[in-house]
């Protein structure tokens, strides 16, 4: 061909651009080259380095549909195309060919091209299927990529379909029948014809339903054919499922039942005949479950009553005939009563500050035990048990038609996604209350914690133990987590992690979770959205560790500092005083500040 200054021109960038991006582009493609539209052709093919030399020299480059998806007449958005897939002689290997565009002052110069080879697409395609499915490739204008029924011997090019674009000179492949060709376009009639995000399809003439998935890049199709017969046996062993395990439910139901009615009601009735008999024959000390508060529970307190007062009537008649000796003896049991009395009073007012102390920071903890057990109650209250009784109310009652239920009434095709999802929704609600019953376990943990800790300061001092003060912290924080969700505080965590610290671990607990809890109370006046609690934990000294709890709530004015500490001082309206001086003891007693 006749070589112009724009020709040589456009020759030195195609060779510049293929030796500096080839390289790199073989890593995913078999080879990569520039077609100028005058005929050159410049190729980066490693595997194949004498290919432009045993090519005809009459060879038709630009005739060629990975050159002609380019030009404007056929790509007019310009876009990257796809050719069909053939079979390259030399390699004797399937590939396809990627062709963009590259047009320059609104003109068509030259096309960017990689051959990707298809051999082990089709191979997975056709090979990698569901039990009782198949798999096959088609583009959106019939030519068939993949298909297990092919037969690719001695074939050179792609099958179409429809049989509207021949290509000359290439062999396709064949199929069996020609009822296998109807098949084929029936099914490819209706892969075109679906509606914008249809992805599952019904091919009611063959018996089969149809799923469609696009690949990026090609955006050829993607379908997988599933015989109804397979549906239908998999509908009808999760039907049996679902009706074996209902029944195994109900009887469970019934059990559980039985088991209730005898425990709450047979037996407490038994228990209270008991007692009966006893008071009428002189034994006024019956024991009896008052707690409950149901009807039986207030039976049993007004039995528990009437025979009290039936006691105090004997006594009384007892005691309206005893002599002067009697009631002398009487009177010295009230005196050494009221002495008792008065002992355990001053033993009581002595000990009134560390059960105070106690009863407030376990009230720290049950507000978050609390919530924990009221938001998993709510979990159990919303579970959708009554669906799966209607599921095998509708199975029951359609038993005799259940296949042709299951495949042709819409209720019955709606029934096992129905089923799904609902099994999905019991499994995360039972994992969150799970999770809510596995914080309550570890907060009455604390609670018992605490109890423990007074009740040895009572006895002997509590042994220091090696302590994660960081893990400490997020203890604290998580049983105020509730609370601080519901006044809309948010958290920021700046703990250094540190070795393991000696130390007493629930003495140094209650002090940050009073805090905390503190904070989350001053910042009430604050707005919502500004509302910041920031723990922090560092290490100001060798030898010593910072706990530091700060929030932007409404502060303690400089004339109160003095007086925080005290026993039953408080700023807050609902507040007691206790929460601020138990943790100054604590850590005094831990040897802090």
């Amino acid at each position: 061909m006749k070589l112009d200054t724009e020709l040589r021109r456009r020759i030195l960038a195609a060779h510049e651009v293929i030796t500096q991006y080839g390289p790199a582009f073989s890593a995913r493609f078999t080879d990569t080259y520039v077609t100028l539209v005058e005929g050159p052709v410049l190729t980066y093919w490693p595997a194949r380095p004498r290919w432009a030399l045993d090519l005809p020299t009459d060879d038709p480059t630009l005739e060629y549909e990975l050159f002609t998806i380019t030009t404007p007449g056929k790509n007019p958005q310009r876009q990257t195309a796809w050719s069909g897939n053939d079979l390259y002689p030399p390699t004797q290997n399937w590939l396809v060919t990627a062709s963009t565009p590259l047009d320059m002052e609104g003109r068509h110069v030259a096309s960017f091209s990689h051959d990707i080879l298809l051999d082990e697409l089709m191979a997975r395609s056709i090979n990698d299927h569901l039990p009782g499915t198949y798999n096959l490739l088609v583009r959106d204008d019939g030519q068939l990529i993949a298909h297990p029924a092919l037969d690719m011997r001695d074939a050179t090019m792609g099958y179409d379909i429809l049989g509207t674009h021949p290509r000359p000179g290439g062999v396709p492949p064949r199929l069996s029948s020609e009822e296998e060709r109807a098949h084929l376009r029936s099914l490819f009639e209706k892969v075109k014809n679906r509606q914008p995000g249809e992805e599952v399809l019904e091919l009611p003439e063959y018996g089969e339903y149809i799923a469609v998935a696009r690949l990026q890049g090609p955006d050829w199709n993607f379908v997988t054919v599933l015989p109804e017969s397979v549906v239908t046996a998999s509908a009808w062993r999760s039907a049996r499922y679902v009706l074996l395990f209902g029944l195994a439910s109900l009887l469970l139901e019934l059990v559980i039942m039985y088991w209730v009615l005898q425990k709450h009601i047979a037996q407490p009735l038994r228990v209270l005949t008991q007692a009966t008999h006893r008071v009428a024959s002189g034994d006024f000390q019956v024991a009896l479950d008052a707690s409950r508060e149901d009807e039986l529970g207030q039976l049993a307190g007004a039995f528990r009553l009437m025979a009290d007062k039936v006691q105090q009537r004997e006594a009384q008649l007892r005691q309206a005939n005893e002599g002067l000796e009697h009631r002398v003896e009487e009177r010295t049991r009230e005196l050494k009563t009221v002495h008792g009395q008065l002992v355990q009073t001053a033993r009581q007012a002595g000990m009134a500050e560390i059960a105070t102390n106690v009863l407030h920071n376990v009230g720290n903890v049950l507000n978050s035990v609390y919530t924990s057990s009221q938001l998993a109650r709510s979990r159990v209250g919303e579970l959708r048990l009554e669906h799966v009784s209607k599921v095998a109310s509708l199975l029951e009652e359609r038993q005799t038609d259940l296949q042709h239920f299951l495949a042709h009434d819409e209720r019955g095709r709606n029934l096992l996604p129905f089923l799904n999802k609902l099994g999905q929704n019991l499994l995360k609600e039972r994992e969150e209350i799970c999770t809510l019953l596995e914080d309550v376990g570890r907060y009455t943990e604390h609670i018992g914690d605490i109890v423990k800790v007074q009740q040895n300061h009572a006895r002997t001092p509590r042994m220091s133990e090696p302590v994660l003060l960081s893990s400490l912290v997020d203890d604290a924080l998580r049983i105020n987590a509730a609370a601080l969700t519901r006044h809309q505080v948010k958290e920021v965590r700046q703990l250094r992690f540190l070795p393991p610290f000696m130390t007493d671990k629930h003495k140094v607990l209650m002090i940050p979770v009073n805090l905390i809890s503190n904070a989350k109370y001053a910042m009430d006046g604050t707005p919502a959205e500004q509302r910041l609690l920031t723990v922090k934990l560092d290490l100001p000294e060798p030898g010593r560790v910072r706990i530091e709890v700060q929030d932007n709530g409404m502060g303690i004015s400089q004339e109160l500092l003095t007086r925080i500490f005290q026993y039953g001082f408080t700023t807050r309206k609902e507040g007691h005083g206790f929460g601020l001086h138990s943790s100054a003891v604590a850590a005094q007693e831990l040897g802090a500040r």
